[in-house]
């Protein structure tokens, strides 16, 4: 900015000043560079005698993506009011970013208006790809499927970015129903598409047509050697339950990144693999010559906090920022505390939260309060509600969670009158618990099983079946064994409705009765319970059947 005053000082004295090309250079600079500054370029702009659709839209597109979008609709509604421009393809695509920046439907829906108004609306793919874009940002995806619907010409971003916001939304089935519409249709999907597709059957838990996807994959050589399509191979190995599978994938890859490795070792942590989480930390270093970053090592954390491996969590915290220079975040100390508190000593969680070089979040004091729920501590689970209040002040959720946990809390220590109080609080406030859901894979087909939901066309077997294992278990008294990182730990549980929720049970009893035969996996809100429902078959040696 500094040499940009005398370039500005000789426009004026050389009479550029008044040639709107030559002040529309000086403006590009002011406001689309790292080195320009938004507010001088506004000052430029209001110089020019005879601003055009380009000095309208650079200003546009700067505000657009600034912490004041609203400034980028004033500028277009300057646009509007002078008679000797008009908006085009370059102006529309912007203006909704603004639009959805400041979460403003009802001016978006004005925008889309003059796209049509334009003749846009039909025939230039950036101004509809932007309206698919709004529509998504502002959760109007009828909308957004509308404007998807009536483009006869799809190309592969388009794809991808109703793929993309239908995932973000938590709807990945309607997300890989567009994958699969769009090779129907003949669009040859992108490396963006296959990865987007492939996060959808992570989510979904889809292994069949994950295992399509990896075969196309490797059909088409540059789709084999891109690092993001195979670390989403990975990960969606990782949380359809198949962690061998994950391992190949990752140890064939031509050219792995530190995404590829935080990949790799969040399955160890998901599988309870908490040694081999830990030695990534060394290999990604030695064999790709990658430092971790703040993903991996939570990664690693998490793996510690799985396996109880208190010593090696705190000496990776104490030391993460010396070793690879990642300062520990909050997601750090949350799982460090989480940890702490499953190894009993709540008191020494409180003192790391208290000991933190930032103001603890919702998230670590939300970690203290799950311990103290599991171990009776009344005390300091008030300590961590009032904190949790003090932050998530005016956030229902984060409030009622709270409150519902700290009800809980009490009603375990024998305080009824409290964990009443509390029960009140919470009726008054309306708070409506969202029902948990289960889903599992067989033959391709994925079925979802939501608590309290009878709507299933099988549901009468499904409640039989239940039945019978139910009889079966208590019949054999039999005793459940957890694997725990390479340690088993022994837990008792009668009957077997103490074992899991009911959603859970659904769906095992549907692998249960549908997959002896195929090839099942399941996932648990949108994570792999492939290994607890192998375990549970093993245990009642699927003979029940019989």
């Amino acid at each position: 900015m500094h040499q940009l005053l005398p370039t500005h000082a000789l426009f004026i004295t050389t009479g550029l000043h008044r040639s709107t090309y030559a002040v529309s250079k000086l403006l590009t600079f002011t406001a689309l560079s790292n080195r320009g500054d938004l507010s001088y370029a506004a000052l430029l702009f209001a110089q020019i005698h005879t601003p055009n659709s380009f000095t309208y839209n650079t200003l546009i597109r700067a505000y657009s993506n600034s912490p004041h979008p609203h400034l980028s609709l004033r500028y277009f509604n300057l646009m509007l009011k002078d008679d000797a421009v008009w908006p085009n393809n370059h102006t529309f695509p912007f203006v909704l970013v603004a639009c959805a920046n400041v979460n403003c439907m009802l001016s978006g829906l004005q925008i889309h208006n003059w796209v049509l108004k334009c003749g846009l609306g039909s025939s230039d793919s950036h101004v509809k790809t932007a309206l698919i874009r709004f529509y998504l940002g502002c959760n109007v995806l009828e909308n957004a499927r509308k404007v998807f619907d009536e483009i006869t010409d799809l190309d592969v971003v388009q794809c991808n970015v109703l793929m993309t916001g239908y995932i973000q939304l938590g709807l990945a089935g309607e997300g890989l129903s567009v994958f699969q519409d769009m090779l129907v249709s003949g669009i040859e999907p992108d490396e963006f598409c296959v990865t987007t597709a492939l996060t959808a059957c992570a989510d979904l838990g889809a292994l069949a047509q994950g295992k399509w996807l990896h075969e196309y994959v490797q059909k088409r050589e540059g789709l084999v050697a891109d690092a993001f399509v195979g670390t989403a191979l990975v990960d969606m190995y990782v949380k359809c339950g198949c962690i061998d599978t994950a391992v190949e994938v990752f140890e064939s890859m031509p050219g792995r990144s530190v995404c590829s490795w935080a990949a790799m070792i969040g399955g160890f942590a998901l599988h309870g693999y908490a040694r081999k989480a830990v030695d990534c930390l060394e290999r990604m270093q030695v064999e790709d010559g990658l430092r971790p970053d703040g993903v991996a090592l939570l990664g690693v954390l998490t793996a510690c906090n799985h396996a109880g491996l208190q010593k090696e969590g705190q000496f990776l915290l104490d030391n993460m920022e010396a070793r690879y220079g990642v300062a520990p975040k909050h997601e750090h100390y949350s799982c460090m505390v989480d940890l702490l508190c499953k190894a009993g000593q709540l008191e020494k969680a409180l003192e790391l939260i208290r000991r933190m070089p930032m103001k603890p979040l919702a998230s670590v004091w939300g970690a203290l309060l799950s311990g103290c729920r599991n171990h009776n501590n009344v005390d300091l689970a008030e300590v961590a509600v009032k904190e949790i209040l003090l932050i998530e002040k005016g956030d229902r959720a984060e409030e009622d969670g709270a409150y519902v946990q700290l009800s809980n809390i009490y009603l375990a220590a024998g305080k009824c009158e409290d964990a009443g109080r509390i029960r009140k609080k919470i009726g008054d406030r309306g708070l409506k618990k969202t029902p948990g859901c289960s889903m599992i894979e067989i033959d391709g087909v994925v079925n979802e099983f939501v608590s309290g939901d009878v709507s299933h066309l099988h549901i009468a077997n499904i409640h039989a079946m239940l039945e019978l294992v139910s009889l079966y278990a208590i019949h054999k008294r039999f005793s459940v064994y957890f694997e725990r990182s390479d340690k088993l730990t022994q837990q008792r549980k009668e009957p077997l409705n103490d074992l899991m929720n009911l959603t859970t049970l659904w769906l095992l009893d549907w692998g249960l009765r549908q997959g002896m035969n195929s090839e099942a996996k399941s996932s648990k809100d949108g994570n792999s319970s492939k290994g607890r429902s192998n375990h549970m078959l093993n245990l009642l040696d699927c003979q029940i059947m019989g």
